[in-house]
């Protein structure tokens, strides 16, 4: 069963950044499509980005498009979700997971278990 753990939230301010962190234990992270989830309180999850195996294709949900980039770090066996420009609304748990593809392209459909997330708090 995949395992992946997720760090790297924070509290910071109005357009901050925070680099969040996918991990994988006990397998190889580059042969899956995985994605980056977020719940704020009261919400339902929500799909933010995900990149593909293969030729690394992303996605992102249009909210966060120009300001999130997603990528993997093969040597350190890492999902990467690069945030600047942080705004209150992004406020959230963020978890990762295995995603479907279609096509061999990612989807924000996610397969497998869920770590425990990550919070990430926008506030002045």
């Amino acid at each position: 069963q995949l395992q992946l753990v997720e760090s790297g939230g924070g509290l910071v301010q109005p357009g901050g950044s925070l680099r969040l962190s996918c991990t994988a234990s006990g397998f190889t992270l580059d042969y899956y499509a995985i994605g980056w989830f977020r719940q704020a309180p009261g919400k339902e999850r929500e799909g933010v980005s995900c990149i593909s195996s293969g030729d690394g294709s992303t996605y992102y949900t249009d909210s966060v498009k120009g300001r999130f980039t997603i990528s993997r770090d093969n040597a350190k066996n890492t999902v990467n979700l690069q945030m600047n420009s942080l705004k209150p609304e992004d406020t959230a748990v963020y978890s990762c997971a295995a995603v479907a593809t279609v096509q061999d392209m990612c989807t924000m459909m996610a397969v497998g278990s869920w770590g425990q997330g990550t919070q990430v708090t926008v506030s002045s």
